[in-house]
């Protein structure tokens, strides 16, 4: 990651790449056969890949084990089965969590025939192991101008908010071309923001699609777009 003061950047190009045919994946943080000593995480924050899965390809069942897998469909939809005896059809806009826990068996594809499928995967490791494996799934709310970063993950939950067994909130941000939010890093945590789409200045430093930074100095985050974006804000202790 390349250092600005207190900022450190992970630009998008410089993400690890799975060209599979039917699947296309970048990855923020080592994974599969894309390995980089240098980024092996963030924090509690071990997985971020962003995957285009191509009409009617996915991945067969397979397991999990003591992490929790958050799924956000930015396109097109998933179907999900599992062990637990889930099966959900996760849509754009939706964001989908499991606790693998105790151990859990998934599969997931693009049920289109015709329309690709555009998602990020997350992987938080979880406080405790040995959980019993459980399921979510919420649809986002919408765009609030008045409250740009909305809460949708934490440790304790709620209505329509993810609960990670982990202390982690993690916030969607939504902002219009020329506006701005800010968000207080409290002592003792860390701060990682992914780029999804659009441009912004995070402390005058810009990120674009698919760029992340990471940020462990307590202060003020201020957070302007340069054009209608979307990002993700990770707070982890």
């Amino acid at each position: 990651m390349t250092k600005t003061g207190n900022i450190q950047l992970r630009p998008s190009e410089e993400r690890g790449h799975a060209d599979h045919g039917w699947l296309q994946s970048q990855f923020s943080c080592s994974f599969a056969d894309y390995y980089d000593p240098a980024h092996m995480g963030f924090r509690a924050l071990r997985v971020i890949n962003e995957d285009h899965i191509e009409a009617g390809q996915g991945f067969g069942s397979h397991p999990h084990k003591d992490m929790e897998i958050l799924t956000y469909v930015l396109k097109g939809s998933l179907q999900h089965k599992d062990s637990m005896g889930t099966s959900a059809v996760i849509k754009a806009g939706d964001v989908q969590k499991m606790s693998a826990g105790t151990g859990v068996t998934h599969s997931e594809f693009n049920p289109s025939k015709t329309e690709k499928t555009h998602l990020l995967q997350i992987w938080i490791v979880p406080a405790n192991k040995g959980i019993a494996p459980n399921y979510e799934q919420y649809a986002l709310p919408k765009p609030d101008d008045k409250n740009p970063l909305q809460l949708i993950a934490s440790s304790q939950g709620g209505a329509n908010i993810i609960r990670f067994y982990q202390d982690v909130e993690l916030y969607r941000g939504i902002l219009k071309k020329g506006a701005q939010c800010s968000h207080v890093l409290r002592p003792q945590r860390g701060v990682w923001l992914q780029m999804i789409t659009g441009a912004v200045d995070l402390n005058g430093n810009p990120l674009k699609a698919g760029d992340a930074a990471a940020d462990e100095h307590e202060g003020a985050l201020m957070i302007k777009a340069r054009e209608d974006s979307e990002f993700l804000l990770f707070d982890l202790n």
